[in-house]
């Protein structure tokens, strides 16, 4: 995505035609985001009163299974030296992550939850 995610674009770029429909597909399923602002804004609030969301503690990062597949993309990614090389490196890399790392990490989620109930909002080991 180019530019600002403000918290317009985020519901109309992602939350409408993505988030939405596939919250929709899947009766029960819980919807995670962390506090940035596009994410807690009123426009993007009001769309997603609909769905289940996940409480986020307002200091606790330790609970997204993203942060972990960043990490891993990070690590694996060549020096590039243009914005068309970065675009085509991280579409490469995304598209081969192991399949069973992500499930490990959507799998570890009561774990992670527990975890951060448990040091009431604070750090975990995750």
């Amino acid at each position: 995505m180019r530019g600002t995610l403000t918290g317009q674009r985020y519901v109309d770029d992602i939350l409408q035609p993505h988030v939405g429909p596939f919250l929709n597909g899947h009766p029960g399923a819980i919807f995670q985001q962390d506090n940035v602002r596009p994410h807690t804004a009123r426009v993007a609030q009001v769309l997603l009163r609909h769905f289940q969301t996940l409480p986020w503690p307002a200091h606790s990062p330790d609970l997204s299974p993203l942060e972990h597949v960043w990490d891993q993309l990070k690590r694996q990614m060549p020096s590039c030296h243009s914005v068309h090389d970065l675009e085509l490196a991280v579409q490469d890399l995304w598209a081969h992550l192991p399949q069973d790392n992500i499930r490990c990490l959507i799998n570890s989620m009561p774990d992670r939850v527990a975890a951060c109930i448990a040091a009431g909002g604070g750090p975990t080991r995750y």
